[in-house]
């Protein structure tokens, strides 16, 4: 088989790859339309799902592929592979804390938040609240620091509902502490940082699995000396729309 006949035919495997990459990434974006879990992130597939039915039709085009210049096609290829190489080392890093454990004895908990919605806690956050209830019945000296404001989607702040909940699993009101005016991931963690002594205080943070890499990220930045991640389980069918989000935060948290 001549070079000419072997590039044509590796143009039209990688062509059929990405037709299978750009109808997976749409059936995915539909189905989370449809289940309606998470925030519009997930849209996010249904343009990378165009994406790659637009770059299999350019490769599946020999006329089309041939007018492209030759150092444009090794530009886009070697974007492609670096990006992928990038990706790779980001999630391995959010994978290395999925199975986040904490011992008991902790002197503070932070349960970080999430969505609280007129039936009561979003999906993630009943998961971090029942993580962090199981953890505090085994640690009867931890305190625990409720985290969340009030979006605008919400009938309360978060903190508040995460305060109720815990009571009613049977943790004392008195070991509860309340910050409620927090909107994000940094905020979460510098309003409950006023409770304690970051550099003393052996401090659990307890969030979703994919989010506790980045979580303890931030953590460390804001002075945080002692802090450890207690993973909770997510929703099931969101894994990639999370570890592909988280991504795109950790990046974030590069600038930040």
């Amino acid at each position: 088989m001549g070079k000419k006949s072997k590039g044509k035919k590796n143009k039209l495997i990688w062509a059929y790859i990405f037709c299978i990459l750009g109808i997976v990434c749409i059936l995915y974006c539909t189905g989370i339309a449809i289940f309606g879990f998470g925030t519009y992130f997930f849209l996010i597939w249904g343009g990378m799902g165009a994406f790659f039915l637009a770059v299999s039709a350019v490769l599946r085009n020999r006329r089309l592929l041939d007018a492209i210049p030759g150092w444009a096609k090794g530009t886009c290829c070697g974007l492609f592979f670096l990006g992928l190489l990038v990706f790779c080392t980001v999630e391995a890093f959010i994978l290395s804390q999925y199975g986040a454990r904490a011992e008991p004895g902790a002197d503070y908990c932070i349960i970080l938040g999430a969505q609280w919605r007129e039936s009561g806690p979003s999906g993630v956050l009943k998961k971090r609240l029942d993580r962090a209830v199981e953890y505090l019945k085994n640690s009867p000296g931890t305190r625990v620091i409720v985290s969340g404001g009030q979006g605008s989607n919400e009938p309360m702040a978060e903190a508040a509902g995460m305060r109720e909940y815990l009571m009613a699993a049977g943790i004392e009101e008195e070991r509860i502490l309340v910050e409620d005016k927090s909107a994000s991931t940094r905020e979460n963690l510098a309003f409950s940082g006023e409770f304690l002594d970051k550099e003393r205080d052996r401090v659990v943070i307890v969030t979703n699995n994919f989010h506790v890499f980045r979580a303890l990220g931030i953590a460390k930045k804001q002075g945080y000396a002692r802090a450890e991640g207690l993973a909770a389980d997510a929703t099931l069918g969101m894994g990639p729309n999370n570890l592909l989000r988280e991504f795109f935060g950790v990046i974030k948290d590069l600038y930040l």
